[in-house]
């Protein structure tokens, strides 16, 4: 069953469309991974979500009903989706008294406030600091006490930004678990944005990529700002800012040099020795700095100048076995190269 059901939704700030979404249905009780690039809209699209925002155009349905973006329908549905923003803000006061302030806010009796805090303490780990400062927290505590406060409210939805953006990695572990707990015991829809895919393929049962505020497809991840011209051959050359140059195919390129954005397909691309002949169009030496089993794919981004991303079977990977911090030859066939 669609929980949200978002129809012909825009969002445009100052003329420029920030979100452009024809149908997007979420199902209750789904845990959603929103990735894209810087700018793609994730942020504006979560604020839709929470009912925090009126879209420019379109409808967003929820739980059946069309959402009316009145002051007082939003406070309505406010009260049955939360949102835990990348840098939370916590109250200067105790842990308990932050994670209570919601519930206070809603007039609840005050036996059923201790009851709420302290599950919603004890689920996330944080128990021992009910009587804390909570500006004294380290950032991942904030976190979770963040996640506590949310909890305590016993919501539909949790919509997170960058969750795990700004704490170390064991604090990472804990807020994962925090998560997928939530979801999985109480039924709470979860929605978080990130940038690090291996994180949505182990927490996320679906994945919604953006770019330019537009669905993509799965794996658009390699898209790079450019500036395309035409080479000595006559093919299309596009200078990737702050990285290296990649050739198109031949055909259908203007005299004209434009800036552009390219999408490079990743699982078009090879990865090789470091040592590999390097004579073929775009191919490139670079350092491994991420590997990551992705369901039945390995996910590996190496930085050529930018970070580009592979997406290889197992068996490619095993022929090669790249490692964090080794340096192989990645070569790009110029018709994964594509001006979009």
């Amino acid at each position: 069953m669609s929980l949200y059901r978002l129809t012909d939704v825009t969002q445009v700030y100052d003329g420029r469309t920030v979100v452009d979404i024809p149908r997007l249905d979420i199902e209750a009780g789904g845990r959603y991974a929103l990735l894209g690039p810087n700018g793609a809209g994730k942020t504006t699209l979560l604020n839709i979500l929470a009912f925090l925002d009126r879209p420019t155009t379109g409808s967003v349905e929820f739980d059946g009903a069309t959402a009316a973006f009145t002051r007082q329908g939003m406070q309505r549905l406010r009260k049955r989706v939360v949102m835990v923003d990348q840098n939370p803000i916590l109250f200067t006061t105790t842990v308990y008294k932050n994670v209570a302030f919601g519930l206070k806010v809603r007039k609840t009796p005050k036996k059923e406030q201790i009851r709420r805090v302290g599950e919603a303490l004890d689920q996330v780990g944080m128990s021992a600091f009910a009587g804390a400062m909570a500006h004294r927290l380290s950032g991942g505590e904030t976190q979770r006490v963040a996640l506590a406060r949310a909890l305590a409210l016993s919501p539909a939805v949790m919509l997170c930004d960058e969750p795990t953006a700004n704490v170390d990695a064991e604090n990472q572990s804990s807020i994962l678990r925090i998560l997928k707990d939530s979801n999985q015991q109480h039924r709470i829809t979860l929605v978080f944005t990130t940038h690090d895919r291996s994180q949505a393929a182990a927490l996320a049962r679906e994945t919604i990529y953006l770019d330019r505020g537009r669905l993509a497809a799965a794996g658009q991840e390699n898209v790079f700002a450019a500036v395309l011209k035409t080479g000595r051959d006559g093919r299309g050359v596009c200078q990737i800012e702050n990285g290296p140059k990649m050739a198109l195919p031949h055909g259908g390129v203007s005299d004209v040099e434009r800036k552009v954005r390219i999408e490079v397909d990743p699982a078009r691309l090879m990865l090789g020795p470091e040592d590999e002949e390097r004579t073929a169009d775009n191919r490139f030496s670079g350092r491994v700095v991420r590997v990551a089993e992705e369901r039945d794919r390995i996910w590996c981004v190496v930085d050529i100048g930018v970070r580009i991303g592979a997406t290889l079977s197992p068996a490619a990977y095993r022929r090669l076995r790249p490692l964090v911090g080794d340096t192989v030859s990645v070569q790009v066939p110029s018709d994964a190269v594509r001006v979009i």
